[in-house]
């Protein structure tokens, strides 16, 4: 017998109740254990660069299912359909690179050399589709194994190229057919890359390399890096070295050291700046880097100077400009002498040379510039501004600046001091209390990764899921950097990743802190393809930066393409921002056929948490 609670509900219902009714039930039933779970549970922690942190310890699946189930039934009643699951790309475009059409290049009129410069107008992108890995892609191995050992069918380099090979940093070995190592004994001659090193420590004035930190080199541009052996050492000695070279189709220098875990990106000396601040690197170092110095009347010597910090160096080492005994001897010493010229006028010193290399020193008197009877006009403030591929300029850059600081001044401490901070317009306690959250959120987006990694995983009752290791990860970039907190706080943790910072072109530009800091790091616009490879980068996080494009002319779609063609397979992007732009952001992975998770933060605010792991699609 039905009692009378059911026959009223029939009543009002009819025989079967509506959709909507039963959405707005499920629904009510998710608050209900969205609420009653936030009394008993630790709350979760981020924290944006300008809020306090909320400090938290774990999280429950079930209130992150919760935001998950929450988002796809709003998505239901307002009655849109899942979007379309987007193609893989042909294979043609395995290591494609836009803005670097070459073909393209010249049909527009580019030439001597720009036609392999960055030119994004130029490259069509065509149809939206996910570049795929070629087909023996494999994982990389871990570091440090995988600094020394490669598979060959990850980057688009053939056998040939390998034995055909003659350059300083390129002597390779094949160990099998599908793995390639590097030997960094082998990696330089003057009997291997550490000798190598080690002279050009003694030449500067040091008893040994492991000095060059004591002597103020921190940062170094390597330009022209060939396989990386001589960043990889450099690596060792706890120096920042990036590499920077024009891009290849086939035989990339960046493509190959980006595999090995070394810090590299796609630029070079023809037309336009390097997209870094002035006063930037502590030395600049080019062995058989393939740019002549000594034309366009100097300028690429300019643009390396614009680079340097007071008193950095700049160390040149190729056969040609040695002095020989022989017919081309003449041609060698013009070349020398066009140098020891032009580089007086810029206000260098030769304090060194030995066998095939030589070392400028770059003055740290500001005054010197104006001193010199034909020297080169200083630069106006606004060529310092932001130096986002500008052309390149026949001027003297940043004599009053602020951070003109010889490097031997440097402080020598892990810590920065107030004054150093006030230098580059920040405030102490602003920046420590943006260290201070990103020591937390590191711990915290850890732990968010584990069930991503470790769901299929059998486990006893009662386990906790482990905590995935961290040198599953080594390259990592930051796409909205801000203080480079995110990459002081994995030193701290003494992790063994570098971190790409990437200061967004329209943000506030803290890319001379950073690169301060000794870390790596560039300024670059988000509605534009980032210079590298595909599969370069392990781990993506985003910090605010999707609101930050909001008012920008930036497509989403084409930003998570972006983010897709440079994340490797079964890489991870962590993103924080706005509940709206998350939503937003998720409706997008899922036709990237990511993997993603909504955590919502339970502190009150709109922010969320979105963790996502690319597939390894082998169709």
């Amino acid at each position: 017998m039905r009692s009378p609670w059911c026959n009223k509900l029939s009543v009002i219902l009819g025989r079967g109740p509506p959709l909507s009714w039963l959405l707005l039930c499920f629904l009510s039933i998710v608050a209900l254990i969205a609420v009653l779970g936030s009394s008993t549970s630790n709350t979760l922690d981020f924290v944006t660069s300008s809020s306090k942190p909320n400090i938290y310890s774990s999280y429950r699946r079930l209130k992150e299912q919760a935001a998950v189930d929450y988002l796809e039934l709003r998505t239901l009643s307002l009655g849109t359909t899942r979007p379309k699951e987007l193609d893989l790309c042909g294979k043609e475009r395995e290591n494609f690179v836009p803005c670097y059409n070459v073909s393209a290049n010249l049909l527009a009129g580019f030439k001597e050399g720009e036609e392999f410069d960055r030119h994004c107008g130029m490259s069509g992108l065509g149809d939206r589709c996910l570049v795929r890995p070629p087909k023996d892609y494999k994982i990389p191995l871990r570091w440090p194994a995988g600094r020394d050992v490669i598979w060959s069918a990850n980057v688009k380099i053939t056998k040939d190229q390998f034995l055909s090979s003659g350059s300083m940093t390129k002597r390779l070995m094949l160990l099998e057919e599908n793995q390639i190592a590097f030997h960094s004994e082998d990696g330089l001659v003057f009997d291997g890359v550490k000798d190598y090193s080690r002279q050009i420590a003694e030449m500067i004035g040091l008893g040994t390399d492991s000095e060059f930190l004591q002597a103020g080199v921190q940062s170094v541009l390597d330009v022209g890096c060939g396989f990386g052996s001589f960043g990889a050492h450099l690596v060792s000695l706890k120096l920042m070295a990036v590499c920077v070279a024009v891009y290849e189709a086939t035989g990339s220098q960046v493509q190959l050291a980006l595999e090995r875990g070394l810090p590299a990106m796609i630029g070079n000396f023809i037309s336009r700046q390097l997209p870094y601040p002035s006063l930037s690197f502590d030395m600049v170092h080019c062995a058989q880097c393939g740019i002549i110095w000594d034309q366009k009347e100097g300028i690429f010597l300019i643009e390396a100077d614009r680079l340097l910090k007071p008193g950095g160096y700049f160390v040149l080492t190729s056969p040609e400009s040695k002095p020989r005994g022989s017919s081309s001897s003449r041609k060698n010493k013009s070349l020398l002498k066009v140098m020891e010229e032009f580089t007086e006028k810029i206000c260098w010193s030769l304090i060194a040379q030995q066998d095939e290399t030589f070392i400028w020193q770059k003055t740290v008197d500001a005054h010197c510039y104006t001193s010199r009877k034909h020297g080169l006009p200083l630069c106006k403030e606004e060529h310092d501004a932001v130096p986002y591929y500008h052309p390149l300029v026949s001027c003297i850059s940043a004599t009053n600046s602020k951070r003109w600081i010889s490097i031997q001044n440097r402080s020598s401490g892990s810590q920065l001091s107030s004054a150093e901070l006030e230098v580059h317009g920040v405030q102490p306690e602003d920046f420590f209390d943006d260290l201070q959250v990103w020591r937390s959120a590191l711990k915290n987006f850890w732990s968010l990764l584990t069930p991503l990694i470790f769901s299929d995983h059998p486990k006893r009752p009662g386990d906790e899921d482990p905590l995935p290791p961290f040198n599953m990860i080594r390259n990592v970039m930051d796409m909205n950097a801000h203080y480079g907190g995110l990459n002081a706080a994995f030193l701290e943790e003494k992790k063994s990743v570098w971190v790409m910072n990437v200061v967004p072109v329209n943000a506030r530009n803290t890319l001379p802190l950073i690169l301060h800091q000794g870390f790596a790091g560039v300024l670059h616009d988000w509605c534009e393809p980032f210079p590298t490879y595909p599969r370069t980068y392990d781990m993506l996080h985003a910090n605010g930066l999707l609101s930050h494009l909001s008012s920008e002319r930036c497509d989403l779609m084409d930003l998570f393409l972006e983010m897709d063609r440079i994340l490797r397979p079964e890489g991870w992007v962590v993103i924080s921002d706005k509940l709206g732009a998350i939503e937003m952001a998720r409706m997008v992975v899922t036709q990237m056929r990511w993997e993603a998770r909504v955590i919502d933060l339970q502190n009150g605010s709109d922010q969320r948490l979105l963790v996502c792991q690319k597939p390894f699609l082998k169709k």
